[in-house]
């Protein structure tokens, strides 16, 4: 999967201009819970991924109000689709959560990017 240059560009402008639920996450998750190793504002394609854990191929988002619109939900079907092709797993939260339950977002994304072992 190829990355066109101007979406990395994108990811750089992104990772100045991070939301506060974005950067409270980004906080926790730097310090790299169960051994996972974080990437902010990541580049995969024609795509920016909010968090991206390579280990795992877990994407993390963050989900803005924006994210509600009938155009927004197609435009996330699509992109989420497009991710489970290349086999990369896409976790959603709202930004209320993050904010006011941000141990219980950690606890779901290291849940989801460890292994179980049956």
């Amino acid at each position: 999967m190829k990355t066109p240059a101007r979406t990395y560009a994108r990811a750089r402008q992104l990772r100045w201009a991070m939301t506060a639920p974005e950067r409270t996450l980004w906080a926790m998750l730097r310090k790299r819970q169960q051994a996972l190793r974080f990437r902010k504002q990541h580049p995969v394609g024609p795509y920016v991924l909010d968090f991206y854990c390579p280990s795992a191929r877990l994407c993390v988002e963050v989900d803005e109000p924006a994210h509600g619109e009938p155009a927004q939900i197609v435009r996330d079907a699509v992109r989420d689709a497009w991710l489970e092709a290349y086999r990369v797993r896409v976790l959603r939260f709202p930004a209320a959560d993050v904010l006011e339950r941000p141990a219980a977002v950690i606890a779901s994304i290291v849940q989801t990017a460890t292994p179980s072992v049956a």
